[in-house]
């Protein structure tokens, strides 16, 4: 039983205001998981390389496993769960879907998020630079190249 109290929290996860009662060293990924309800980001390796947990932070990609909730008290946090609209994918949701981007699926979350985040600050990002970028995460089952064919029709479809 821990002896540690638990902080409130504000949240703003997914346009929405969440309060969570969470102890300091609660890391952003169980908040989200366990207090939340939002399971769409996953503990891979909790040590912030694999990537699984990216979410956005503020419009940034960031490891959720590497910070804790109180230091995203007031701030805009973005899921998978916030990608699509309603029953409407995402057209990243929809390229990993048409393109075969993901096969067991638990590196997918995190390369949505990260994606995202490049297209949204480069949304003309080249080839060479948008493969730079997704190599911060890491997936055991694709072998990348349907990941990054996934990612550059998203790009193409959304860019003007």
């Amino acid at each position: 039983m821990s002896t540690t109290a638990r902080r409130a929290v504000a949240l703003r996860v997914n346009g929405e205001d969440r309060e969570v009662a969470v102890e300091p060293r609660k890391t952003l990924a169980d908040a989200l998981r366990e207090d939340c309800g939002l399971t769409g980001t996953h503990l891979g390796c909790e040590h912030g390389v694999c990537g699984a947990c990216t979410v956005l932070l503020d419009g940034e990609p960031v490891r959720s496993c590497l910070l804790f909730a109180v230091q995203c008290g007031g701030r805009e946090i973005r899921t998978v769960e916030g990608l699509a609209d309603g029953d409407r994918l995402h057209p990243l949701q929809q390229a990993f879907w048409d393109h075969h981007g993901l096969q067991c699926g638990f590196c997918t979350p995190g390369f949505l998020m990260l994606a995202a985040a490049v297209l949204e600050q480069d949304p003309g990002i080249g080839d060479a630079e948008l493969r730079e970028a997704l190599s911060s995460n890491l997936c055991r089952c694709t072998g990348y190249q349907n990941i990054v064919a996934a990612v550059q029709a998203a790009r193409d479809q959304m860019t003007p």
